[in-house]
């Protein structure tokens, strides 16, 4: 390259720094005259505002807090406490007559048990009397009959010097299944039947009963042996032996 293009290339650069650097120096003397000519002085209003729309609503819960009872803690089981109206000194009574007051009270009880009792010429009523047995129940009727010769036998038993009873029963015996049993005891058990009949006594086994009852006891004596013999109207088989019966 020669050096008259340099230097043209040269002097056309200066010459745009140049114009470059005026056009900024026009924009910034200009900002203060553009902003004095944008502000403008508004003038304050001579009317107040207009007043807000609830402004003649009564006050309410809604525009007021409530204010809440005081609530028990957590762990705290007893009712909030309420208070108390303070005590008329003049209400108060004096001790005097606190004390007359309580000595009237002791007497009236006194009063109201003599008021209470029944006077001389008031007849009491008396308990209701216990209803009368009726007499037309019959009699029971013995589970066993004995013969005169029968209780003369058991008298005489009775009258030794260790006396017991005798309590009749059934077992399982003989051809025909039951035989009689007798068997001498001190005292009768808890459900044995008691005949008595002329001052001497027997005893039923209560689970013989059904099968005794309504039988007469004998005494019968011969040559070869002296026994107690039962007719029972309840038999429907017998052996010929006589020693076992069916009923």
């Amino acid at each position: 390259m020669n050096a008259p293009s340099l230097l043209a290339r040269r002097a056309a650069c200066l010459a745009c720094r140049r114009s470059f650097f005026r056009s900024n120096q026009r924009q910034f003397s200009s900002t203060p005259n553009q902003l004095a000519a944008a502000f403008q002085s508004y003038s304050l209003p001579s009317h107040p505002p207009p007043a807000p729309r609830n402004a003649s609503t009564p006050d309410t819960s809604i525009t007021h807090n409530i204010q809440s009872p005081t609530l028990p803690r957590v762990h705290e089981t007893r009712p909030p406490k309420e208070p108390q109206a303070p005590l008329d000194p003049a209400s108060s009574l004096p001790e005097r007559e606190a004390q007359q007051s309580k000595s009237s009270f002791a007497t009236m009880p006194n009063r109201a048990s003599s008021s209470t009792q029944p006077s001389q010429g008031v007849a009491v009523p008396s308990a209701p009397s216990p209803r009368p047995r009726s007499k037309l129940r019959a009699p029971r009727k013995a589970a066993m009959k004995l013969t005169p010769a029968a209780v003369d036998h058991l008298r005489a038993l009775l009258d030794q010097p260790d006396p017991k009873l005798i309590k009749v029963g059934v077992r399982n015996r003989g051809c025909s299944g039951l035989a009689y049993h007798l068997e001498f005891v001190e005292k009768p058990g808890a459900f044995d039947e008691t005949v008595e009949q002329d001052g001497v006594k027997v005893l039923i086994d209560s689970k013989a009963l059904f099968s005794i009852i309504g039988s007469e006891m004998d005494w019968i004596e011969d040559k070869l042996s002296q026994r107690f013999v039962f007719r029972n109207p309840n038999i429907k088989e017998q052996c010929g032996c006589g020693e076992s019966f069916m009923v």
